[in-house]
């Protein structure tokens, strides 16, 4: 019951309802599975494409489409280690006791690092800091955009 409800008025506010939600119905009932430290890993464009570095998360609710592009190029492959990195890091906020995951986010980056600025160096900066790097402010503006994808190309 919500206290400012008058229960005498407001009959059946949090029972069965037939057509219409109540007022005190949840919008959703999260689950979280519990990782187990070591957890088994995706690969790098296999997590990416799954949504999560974890199979053991990899809960089937939502179908995958189909229609969605196979992911390629630089610009797909930094994507990959950025979001492995990230899996990484959310796992290791709650097992920060895992050394072999921390070693592997090393690993991951290291790698992403090389990536970005192999990327950087052959298609201009990815954002406005790295342009710090660069020998003008027109590397920001005058160059494509990483997101304006053109067939034959990452850029």
């Amino acid at each position: 019951m919500y206290p400012d409800k008058n229960p005498e008025t407001d009959q059946n506010l949090c029972g069965d309802a037939c057509g219409t939600m109540p007022p005190c119905a949840p919008l959703a009932v999260p689950y979280v599975p519990f990782q187990q430290t070591g957890s088994k890993r995706y690969a790098q464009q296999d997590a990416l494409q799954n949504g999560t570095l974890f199979p053991g998360l990899n809960l089937p609710f939502h179908a995958k489409s189909q229609a969605v592009k196979a992911l390629g190029g630089p610009l797909a492959e930094l994507q990959a280690l950025e979001f492995v990195l990230n899996e990484l890091g959310l796992y290791l906020d709650t097992h920060q006791d895992d050394k072999e995951a921390f070693t592997l986010y090393q690993q991951y980056a290291a790698l992403e690092k090389q990536a970005r600025a192999a990327y950087e160096a052959a298609n201009g900066p990815l954002t406005q800091s790295a342009t710090a790097n660069a020998k003008s402010w027109s590397a920001w503006l005058g160059d494509s955009w990483p997101w304006n994808y053109q067939e034959g190309g990452d850029k």
